[in-house]
């Protein structure tokens, strides 16, 4: 699994230098990083770009430790992340752009619509492996999982889990989006993933009772949430800082709530704590 992790830096570092050399960087911003940020931000990226012509935003996927690490290298403007920074990361400079809700998801045809989390947690660990025990039919539980070092599963262990591992038979995915694929095609399956990427092909588990909504993210209600960071190796400056300040206005905050988040209260970067 490091071995992979590596190759995969090395990829993203690699494509982010050859855009480098040939001219990316002029007028430009490059973020790179969280798959779960990624989405988020190449729509805020487009409106930017509509508001400030002449000006690119490059948005790069890779995995919240990738991008991190593309910061370290100095091959980044701004690095996603979906995790808390470590404590050999603690030195870069970070923001809170918003929070995301964890959403279990299921098929829209699986008449299980209500979990506990210690129910969620014994279908992650493989104690409890059949619908029938949680109200659903008698078929066996598929379960879907983020690869290790994602920053959705990192959120999820932290959240749910309590330290126990997930069960090695979870069927894992690299994104929130062939999570989301693979439930939507399979009656029996279960799986998480950003809230506000929830659509209609899949359907949201209430959790404890508590619907997964941004409201009750925001409302402290519903439990399973973590933050959205952008990292850099110090205070932004120039169009880096125009572009987070963007996020940070009321178009991106709006942009964001329409999307499924809870934006940051902060106004700016001025604003950071």
């Amino acid at each position: 699994m490091m071995k992979a992790k590596t190759i995969l830096v090395a990829i993203l570092i690699l494509s982010i230098s050859l855009m480098t050399a040939c001219g990316g960087r002029v007028d430009s911003v490059i973020v790179s990083g969280s798959t779960s940020v990624h989405p988020y931000v190449e729509v805020l990226a487009e409106e930017f770009a509509l508001l400030a012509p002449g000006n690119q935003v490059d948005v790069q996927g890779g995995g919240s430790s990738a991008g991190i690490m593309a910061v370290e290298y100095g091959i980044a403007d701004i690095g996603m992340s979906s995790r808390p920074l470590r404590e050999q990361e603690e030195h870069l400079w970070v923001i809170e752009i918003a929070k995301d809700g964890l959403a279990m998801i299921v098929h829209p045809q699986n008449p299980v619509c209500h979990l506990t989390l210690e129910q969620v947690r014994s279908i992650y660990t493989g104690a409890l492996q059949d619908w029938s025990l949680v109200g659903g039919t008698d078929a066996r539980i598929h379960v879907i999982a983020r690869e290790e070092g994602s920053g959705t599963r990192d959120a999820f262990e932290d959240l749910v889990m309590g330290g126990l591992r997930i069960t090695p038979r979870a069927i894992v995915q690299s994104t929130n989006g062939s999570v989301r694929q693979l439930v939507a095609g399979d009656p029996n399956a279960i799986g998480f993933i950003s809230l506000g990427l929830i659509n209609e092909q899949v359907q949201g588990i209430y959790l404890d009772g508590v619907a997964p909504t941004a409201e009750n993210v925001r409302n402290d209600s519903y439990s399973l949430y973590r933050a959205f960071l952008f990292v850099a190796l110090e205070r932004p400056t120039g169009l880096t800082a125009e572009f987070i300040n963007f996020i940070l206005s009321d178009t991106g905050k709006e942009l964001m709530t329409q999307e499924g988040l809870v934006p940051t209260e902060k106004g700016s970067i001025d604003e950071e704590t």
